[in-house]
């Protein structure tokens, strides 16, 4: 396996997770989004939309972090990312959803240096980046109040965590107040005290600018 990566990009964040949890080894290929290699002929070769991450095995490339998280899970189902019941795998999906659909897509490299382009300042982005961090955040802390049990839902790891734990990572990078939701920070504190979480945070990775 070898993952195209950048060291604090919320995607490659969420594989490098999951790998870590199923035991699975891989090749970390780095991948600068600040210098734009990316839009690079070579990058774009792997992957045509310039994103991260790229997941090749046996010499096919998946893209789209939750759509591989799902392709972890159906090929190498254990230790288990969702849980058993179908409600409970549509809850876990569900949480994944409000970040990789609502929060972080608005948020991430590229709209940023949209805004950047469009002359809104600094300030101007970062209550832009809290405002939906914000709104997704609201929705997921009751759900995790109601269902986790030390982790976002029960007491294992589940892709809600993969998914989770960069966006904390990401909301702390832009000075969000987490202070109204103490249940998803547990949360969130508890998967990085697991290995596989703590040995793939952003400034662990070949590539970390810290």
């Amino acid at each position: 396996m070898r993952l195209y990566s950048a060291w604090r990009a919320s995607g490659p964040y969420r594989l490098r997770i999951a790998l870590n949890l199923k035991g699975l080894p891989f090749d970390y290929v780095p991948v600068d989004l600040v210098a734009g290699e990316q839009r690079g002929d070579a990058y774009k070769a792997v992957n045509a939309q310039a994103l991260v991450p790229s997941l090749e095995v046996d010499g096919e490339v998946m893209t789209q972090s939750v759509a591989i998280l799902e392709w972890l899970e159906e090929t190498y189902p254990q230790p288990a990312l969702l849980p058993s019941d179908p409600l409970d795998r549509q809850r876990v999906r569900s949480m994944c959803n409000i970040i990789a659909c609502d929060i972080h897509p608005v948020n991430n490299l590229r709209i940023l240096k949209a805004l950047a382009a469009m002359g809104i300042d600094e300030a101007g982005r970062n209550a832009w980046v809290a405002r939906w961090i914000d709104e997704g955040f609201a929705a997921l802390e009751p759900m995790i109040a109601r269902h986790g049990d030390g982790f976002a839902f029960g007491a294992a790891p589940t892709m809600a965590d993969c998914v989770l734990v960069p966006q904390i990572y990401n909301a702390r990078r832009f000075g969000v107040d987490l202070t109204p939701y103490p249940a998803l920070l547990a949360a969130g504190e508890a998967a990085l005290a697991h290995p596989a979480f703590a040995a793939a945070h952003p400034d662990l990775q070949p590539d970390a600018k810290v």
